[in-house]
């Protein structure tokens, strides 16, 4: 049984603690001082896009409230902030003249971090492409590759001085998968074709980034962000067993073998056929640039069914508000199986939460289902640790209650309350429990705290 009194034990003294947000979710300001138009502003005015009908266009009011908000995340004991640029808040077009408006804002909230004591792990990425690239092409052509190593060169140049980590891209499976083939997300398209070679151009651009900001001089550390999930078979028929090996290649291997061993899966390049992406001589060299760090986004496990899909609750297993099993042993499983399939670099949970229905009730949340989530898979991380997974870091999913792109406004991850009347913010009582956990932390490398 996993000792939760003593769970600050399992980490070492330089591991990363953090909490996570990305600019569309929070930021607001959508047409202010220069910024353009992007896909996700532009896919929010389309009819039945969004759960609720809402927008990014205000959020949670975080470029106009960003002073106070920095002073919340310090007030965590968090020692790292993981937050995305906007890419069109500082580059209109996605190419041609900067905003130095919107660079200020990031220089502001760098700024603002490394002051109350807390790293910035930036990311160049996180899904808010500009429209005008979109217009011409957007990921699936080969241009925009281009223009984001400009971009990623440009950010280096400004901020890169004062950052703790540069990601290139937040989860390009969802980019790809549901932007360019389901059409759930952002830019709504619906072709297989594109979204194979939207990933492939996601990939290539990541490592040619990665090799232009080292020829820069870089010093941060430079990485990816992966959504992954440990892959299982529904029961151990051979079906099953078949569809967990194929629905793996296709979800998590798609993505970490190009990076670690320099191709993509041959059976899933079987089954495309000619919707198999084209590659240019020395695309997967680039691809196969190495990385600083890996950071993986868990939230729960797949589970393979060649006959009737996996219903967790339907089983009787606890699920979030999202409808996803809370399965922590997942997470160690899937940390465990990277450490062994691949030579890994140091490795970051970069997202991990739950949404759950909160209720705000007399200036208190009491989320006791997240602050349990939260607890037993830093506790299965830790597990991973324990087994020889190089884990660098861990941060929450998210600092705040945020815009949850389709589902708008329903879905609440926060660990702190927005009220989206007044934009206030709580502290829920998983805020709580972690600012406790990370003060266990620190008093035990200062020798405070017994066994």
């Amino acid at each position: 049984m996993t000792d939760y009194k003593n769970l600050h034990r399992h980490f070492p003294a330089d591991f990363v603690w953090g909490v996570a947000t990305s600019s569309f979710q929070i930021e607001g300001a959508a047409f202010e001082d220069g910024k353009g138009e992007s896909i996700w502003d532009r896919f929010c005015r389309a009819p039945g896009a969004i759960a609720d009908m809402s927008n990014g266009d205000v959020a949670c009011d975080h470029v106009h409230r960003l002073e106070s908000d920095l002073d919340l995340i310090a007030s965590l004991g968090v020692n790292a902030y993981r937050f995305s640029v906007s890419w069109p808040r500082v580059q209109a077009r996605g190419f041609g003249s900067w905003n130095e408006k919107g660079l200020g804002f990031y220089d502001r909230l760098v700024d603002g971090l490394l002051t109350r004591g807390v790293q910035p792990y930036l990311t160049l990425n996180h899904w808010d492409l500009p429209q005008a690239l979109q217009d011409v092409g957007g990921w699936a052509a080969r241009d925009t590759v281009h223009h984001f190593v400009d971009y990623a060169r440009g950010i280096q140049k400004r901020l890169g001085d004062r950052l703790a980590a540069i990601t290139t891209h937040n989860e390009p499976w969802v980019i790809a998968e549901l932007g360019h083939e389901t059409g759930t997300f952002a830019p709504g398209l619906k072709n297989r074709k594109t979204a194979i070679q939207v990933a492939h151009h996601l990939l290539l651009s990541h490592g040619l980034s990665l090799e232009a900001l080292r020829a820069d001089g870089c010093q941060a550390k430079l990485g990816i962000v992966l959504n992954l999930s440990s892959t299982m078979p529904a029961t151990e028929s051979s079906a099953d067993v078949a569809k967990a090996h194929m629905d793996d290649a296709k979800t998590r291997r798609w993505y970490t073998d190009p990076l670690f061993s320099g191709n993509y899966p041959q059976e899933v390049l079987s089954e495309l056929g000619s919707d198999a992406p084209i590659i240019e001589a020395g695309d997967m060299g680039h691809i196969q640039t190495p990385m600083d760090y890996l950071g993986v986004n868990y939230y729960t496990r797949y589970v393979s069914s060649a006959g009737e899909p996996f219903d967790a609750k339907a089983l009787g297993l606890p699920v979030n508000d999202m409808g996803w099993e809370i399965y922590p042993q997942g997470l160690t499983d899937l940390l465990v199986r990277l450490h062994h399939e691949y030579e890994l670099p140091p490795v970051l949970i970069t997202e991990n939460g739950g949404a759950f229905k909160d209720l705000l009730v007399d200036g208190k949340v009491h989320d006791a289902e997240r602050t349990d989530y939260i607890r037993t898979h830093i506790a299965a991380a830790g597990a991973a640790l324990a087994q020889g997974v190089p884990l660098a870091g861990y941060m929450a999913w998210s600092l705040m209650d945020n815009f949850e792109w389709s589902s708008g406004y329903t879905k609440r991850f926060g660990i702190v309350h927005v009220d989206y009347a007044t934009l206030g913010r709580t502290l829920k009582d998983s805020a709580i429990w972690y600012r406790c956990f990370l003060a266990d932390c620190r008093a035990a490398q200062l020798g405070m705290v017994g066994d």
